[in-house]
């Protein structure tokens, strides 16, 4: 994919849109010449106007010495809001959430300590496919090749220390220290974090944002990058193959995976399941992804712990269509998945793999599946099957009154509170289990860390994706032992006027590792969290807290909550049982530490 900086077929990008597509009728832009000197010229406004030419127009950070300049810049630009975090983890925590939103996030911190504090944020990015730009603030350019030592280094005359670190977890790195290179590498980097659906490190020294230079003195033209094609004889060749193979099936099924986002297929995934009649079932991290609506949806495959009579169905099917999935030892349930290679369709974002047999390399999803679409024979077998073994649902036990709330009942009461009008955000931990079993309405959005599961990356996330969807109520759920690692940065939601209700759990310890593998390190000490939140607060903001120990209270707080209170930050403490927990985690724990647990192959 060629990225086409300053070419004449360029148009704005518009809401995921980023990076569009070249017009068929060119039209040339006239860019206004910006007078040499003057200090719009200059290398921080040339960053800040890309980043909101891409869609950012909130970047979070913290501010250290060596970005400070940088971000007098940024501030500047009438586009873009520097929203200023407790600390480095969060902000890249937080872009990370926007970005799952917007297309698209940011982060600017300082040299090496905000850097290195910032990168498991990056990394859990990079293993989430998600576009984010990361610029730091660097060393004064007069300080390269020399042997001094700076602060905010381990001590030894070499600046290489953060940027190697990057190498792993980014796309591409850019290392900003001379003005001549600076308007390529920052255009290069922007536009490789887009085309390749990754992060990317940009570092720029402490005394270059605000120098002017001829580079600098036009506006920059709005990126256009140039759409990625497929082989059109492999496209044809695989097409072929699937259609083949799924139409002698007897009961195929389709089931959609995380990479769906970064293949920007979920649509052509619909296009497919409308046309071919096939049962459609989702991979967990999938969730949010294909809507729940669609008249075929049987749920989450997820193995052992799938929702109700989903796996019966996918893994009694004589052919699979697997679209962009991820299979790891979370989400194989510790490699326990009852699939056979000879029946499945592996469709990844550029290559497709039919059972046995032949791949496919330089082959789109999106191109794939809707070719695919055209080449099907409809067939509801699936399906049909799903809907003679099909039972609803009951319901938790009622009850009684002020008896001390369980899970369960939480959770049936929080099914009601979605609509197309909110999202949710669900903690690494109980809540991808309890998180995954809701239906979710037209409209409302989904998002979890399954690939990194990072604990305490709700909490950023949190407070990226509800300032990027401001039209949304973000719906969170926090265990006690995640909320402890990043807590902070509710202040900061506080500053931005956002009004998310955050639902921590709180079960005294670390439940997910428990059932994995149990030990007193799992038991944490409990805080008085509605009180630390009100303390946060301190009257600044508007902010209500309340806490929850039975179904009474429950409904009187989600009522408060979205009604006298529905422009408030509202934190709602749910303290339930510490062995209170859903039958997929038992389950999933108990498989997951088998695995852990395998002895070492005989050498």
């Amino acid at each position: 994919m060629d990225a086409k900086i300053g070419s004449i077929d360029t148009c704005p990008p518009t809401h995921n849109d980023v990076g569009c597509l070249p017009s068929t009728n060119a039209v040339t832009i006239h860019t206004p010449t910006i007078p040499f000197n003057s200090s719009d010229s200059t290398l921080g406004r040339h960053l800040a106007r890309r980043l909101v030419q891409v869609g950012v127009t909130d970047i979070f950070g913290v501010p250290g010495d060596f970005n400070l300049t940088l971000l007098d810049h940024l501030i500047a630009e009438p586009g873009l809001k520097f929203i200023g975090c407790c600390n480095e983890l969060n902000a890249g925590y937080a872009a990370d959430g926007y970005a799952r939103s917007r297309g698209v996030g940011a982060c600017v911190v300082t040299f090496t300590v905000g850097g290195l504090s910032v990168l498991n944020a990056i990394a859990g990015a990079y293993s989430e496919n998600l576009p984010l730009i990361c610029i730091v603030g660097g060393p004064n350019s007069n300080d390269y090749g020399t042997n001094r030592v700076l602060h905010h280094t381990i001590g030894l005359p070499d600046f290489s220390q953060e940027l190697r670190c990057f190498q792993t977890v980014t796309c591409y790195q850019a290392v900003v220290n001379n003005l001549e290179d600076a308007h390529e590498m920052i255009d290069t980097a922007i536009s490789t974090s887009l085309k390749e659906s990754k992060p990317v490190y940009i570092s720029v020294s402490c005394n270059l944002p605000g120098i002017p230079h001829p580079t600098f003195s036009r506006e920059p033209v709005p990126f256009c990058i140039s759409p990625r094609l497929s082989n059109k004889m492999g496209l044809e060749a695989a097409v072929e193959a699937a259609a083949e193979f799924l139409n002698k099936a007897v009961k195929p099924v389709i089931v959609g995976g995380p990479k769906l986002r970064v293949a920007k297929a979920s649509d052509a995934f619909v296009e497919l399941a409308n046309v071919s009649g096939y049962a459609v079932a989702v991979m967990p991290s999938a969730k949010g992804m294909v809507p729940e609506h669609h008249p075929r949806f049987i749920g989450t495959y997820w193995g052992a712990v799938s929702t109700a009579f989903c796996a019966e169905i996918v893994e009694s099917a004589d052919a699979y269509l697997f679209a962009g999935p991820i299979f790891n030892d979370y989400s194989s349930v510790g490699y326990s998945l009852l699939l056979k290679k000879e029946k499945a369709i592996i469709v990844q974002p550029d290559r497709v793999t039919i059972a046995n047999g032949p791949a496919f390399g330089c082959v789109l999803m999106k191109d794939f599946l809707s070719a695919l679409a055209k080449r099907l024979k409809h067939n509801p077998t699936a399906h049909e099957n799903y809907r003679r073994i099909y039972v609803p649902e009951g319901h938790p036990l009622k009850c009684e009154p002020k008896e001390a709330l369980r899970v369960n009942v939480l959770f049936e009461h929080i099914q009601r509170l979605l609509s197309g009008d909110t999202a949710v955000i669900a903690e690494t931990g109980d809540s991808w289990f309890n998180c995954q079993k809701l239906k979710l309405p037209e409209g409302c959005g989904y998002e979890f860390q399954m690939q990194y599961g990072s604990i305490g990356w709700s909490v950023g996330a949190t407070l990226g994706y509800a300032q990027a969807a401001q039209e949304k109520r973000v719906i969170a759920f926090i265990g006690d032992g995640s909320f402890q690692v990043t807590a902070q940065d509710i202040s900061t939601m506080l500053g931005c006027g956002q009004r998310t209700i955050i639902f921590l759990i709180n079960n005294g310890g670390y439940t997910i590792e428990v059932e994995i593998h149990d030990g007193p390190y799992n038991v944490i000490k409990n805080w008085n969290y509605t009180g630390l939140v009100d303390a946060i607060h301190n009257g600044e903001g508007k902010c209500w807290t309340t806490k929850v120990r039975c179904e009474e209270e429950l409904v009187e707080a989600i009522e408060t909550a979205t009604g006298a209170k529905k422009d408030c930050l509202c934190f709602i403490e749910v303290i339930v049982h510490k062995d209170d927990t859903s039958k997929e985690l038992l389950e999933w724990g108990s498989r997951v530490s088998a695995a852990n647990s395998r002895p070492p192959n005989p050498q």
